[in-house]
């Protein structure tokens, strides 16, 4: 009896941690047990349907991932893996892996055909019911794991898009609907310097506010994991500014951990802010132009929590939750005569005779040291395809690409993967160049960090014109300094030159206003937007787009939704009915010291 009472005791215990089945087992990689040092990546979930491991190493194979399955019976079983070869060429494959079973490596090596793909390895034989997988990385070099399935049939799972994604909801039993909701005054989706700097404002003004973020730590391209500074001017909100800003440290630098740890402590010293921790909102419902709900998924378990409020803010940067919901947007770089944009000194390089889907690019930053001893570095020519002849020891903010052809979101992981081809293949090049053998790279970001997707479009559409003519609007509520910042690719003015780098055109100018009636949307009633999703021009976001400005709007937004909050109203009433009230609260915030 006692036996009995260990087994099921233990049984229990492991519970939470095992993978059950009938005659197949799907295994979301992201949601292994201990993931080593493969990192989970959430970036493009809509896009290839999951988050997914990757072994991130700089070169170095990573510690191995590993989690416990509890399958229905022995046996043989068939076995895929769904990955992909990021780096197709007449080379060996990158991102190459094996997957070991109980300890035993099975003999397939993962990672070699190009795309996402179910890669079949066979059949393998079970001799327990509960066993063990591990991920085996052989490179270093961003091998990528999605989903690994075993079953008693070889039928190929389906390779992706809808098909996929319902045959993954079946496999795991996904219910129709969340399984749990949660009710707040207003939701933020996205957790950078602007949904942090909103969810500090509404909070203070007594609103209780979810604050949901894909990553475990704030701050979107100011975190700790991208590891960019902020600029920008304080305007009027400086005292909630500096609770999460950086000091102007070099861009990479790991001193962005002191200021990861000031902003995640000061956000969490709130308790009206629910902060949801590597949760990533997948979908956005509106009825008659208003948001009812929004629908997370954590990126490694995979539990899903429904959002319903009044009142929502799009603070992701990519304008996703506009997008779901139906709100209004523009992608790219509108003709030069919509909005009269027009600066001659850089024609086209400017503002275009025709519209086209060139915007600001992304960029990945990284980092090297010099070690005592000399440092080897692996051959990359899949890498050195993309570098070609240039040589970098370090990476700075103009390491960014975009290209007409290539949308920065539906793109998003070729883009990141150019960029990593492009920085280890630089390395390798500078690595064969005399004094530079003790070189090694400290740091490499696999997180993009974007300047330009999509832009929601409010009541008011900011533009250069704005700048020019110093536009001071009755709901003024950022004010900012900081000259137009508009970026191209080399490479556009001389083919020579490589594709990943870029260059910046300045148009210098002195105080600029945004006006509140930019930071909501046309035709979505309860949706705000702060950030590099406000409602703006192509030329319009060359300023704005630096994260101080980008947290004024949070600010401002988060003040908005409290005077929705006490008068039941949706944003644009603000402007309409309660602007003085409003002006007053913003105007007050300067009168109290940071």
């Amino acid at each position: 009896m006692r036996n009995l009472y260990r087994s099921f005791f233990c049984l229990f215990y492991l519970l939470p941690f095992l993978v059950f089945a009938q005659k197949d087992a799907l295994i979301e990689a992201e949601s292994f047990i201990d993931k080593g040092y493969w990192v989970t990546d959430p970036q493009f979930v809509q896009q290839m349907g999951s988050s997914y491991l990757m072994a991130h190493g700089m070169g170095t194979p990573v510690k191995n991932a590993s989690t416990k399955v509890l399958l229905s019976a022995k046996g043989k079983y068939h076995l895929w893996a769904r990955t992909k070869n990021w780096a197709p060429g007449n080379w060996e494959a990158p991102g190459q892996f094996q997957i070991a079973i109980n300890g035993q490596k099975t003999n397939h090596v993962f990672g070699k055909i190009p795309n996402w793909t179910w890669e079949y390895a066979g059949e393998v034989v079970v001799n327990s019911k509960e066993i063990s997988l591990e991920l085996i990385d052989l490179t270093g070099f961003n091998a990528r794991c999605d989903a690994i399935y075993l079953s008693k049939t070889k039928i190929d799972p389906p390779q992706g898009g809808a098909v996929l994604a319902e045959w993954r909801k079946k496999k795991l039993r996904e219910p129709l609907a969340p399984e749990t909701t949660k009710t707040y005054d207003l939701v933020i989706c996205g957790g950078g310097i602007a949904g942090c700097a909103a969810a500090i404002a509404a909070a203070e003004k007594g609103l209780k506010v979810a604050l949901i973020h894909d990553r475990p730590v704030l701050g979107g391209n100011a975190s700790s994991e991208i590891r960019v500074h902020t600029l920008g001017i304080y305007g009027k909100f400086e005292r909630i500014l500096r609770m999460i800003d950086t000091e102007h440290y070099p861009n990479g630098s790991p001193e962005a951990q002191k200021d990861q740890e000031k902003r995640d402590r000061n956000v969490q010293k709130y308790p009206n802010i629910d902060i949801h921790y590597n949760w990533r909102a997948y979908n956005a419902v509106a009825e008659n132009n208003v948001i009812q709900y929004v629908d997370a998924q954590h990126t490694s378990n995979g539990k899903r929590i429904r959002f319903k409020a009044p009142l929502f803010t799009d603070a992701t940067g990519d304008g996703w939750i506009g997008y779901w919901a139906g709100a209004e947007y523009s992608y790219g770089r509108e003709s030069v005569h919509q909005y009269g944009e027009a600066w001659n000194k850089w024609g086209e390089l400017w503002s275009p005779e025709e519209a086209d889907n060139f915007v600001m690019g992304s960029s990945i930053l990284w980092r090297t040291e010099v070690a005592e001893q000399v440092q080897s570095f692996p051959t990359v020519p899949w890498a050195v395809a993309v570098a070609k002849e240039h040589k970098a020891t370090a990476g700075e903010w103009y390491w960014e690409f975009s290209r007409n052809d290539l949308h920065q979101i539906d793109d998003g992981e070729e883009i990141r993967d150019h960029l990593l081809r492009a920085i280890y293949g630089s390395f390798f090049n500078a690595k064969q160049q005399p004094g530079n053998e003790k070189y090694r790279l400290q740091w490499v970001s696999y997180l993009l960090g974007k300047r330009e997707s999509r832009r929601l479009i409010g009541d008011h559409v900011f533009t250069f014109n704005d700048v020019v003519n110093h536009t001071q609007f009755p709901d003024s509520v950022v004010v900012e300094t900081r000259d137009i910042d508009v970026h191209y690719q080399r490479n556009l003015q001389d083919e020579e030159n490589p594709d990943f780098l870029s260059e910046a055109l300045f148009y210098k100018t002195k105080n600029y206003y945004i006006p509140y009636r930019s930071l909501y949307s046309r035709n979505i009633s309860n949706l705000f937007m702060a950030g590099r999703c406000f409602s703006c021009s192509h030329i319009g976001l060359g300023g704005p787009r630096v994260m101080r400005t980008t947290g004024q709007m949070g600010a401002a937004v988060g003040f908005a939704a409290a005077i929705c909050h006490k008068y039941k109203v949706q944003p644009r009433a603000v402007y309409e009915k309660h602007l003085q009230e409003y002006m007053g609260t913003i105007t007050a915030q300067q009168t109290i010291k940071p």
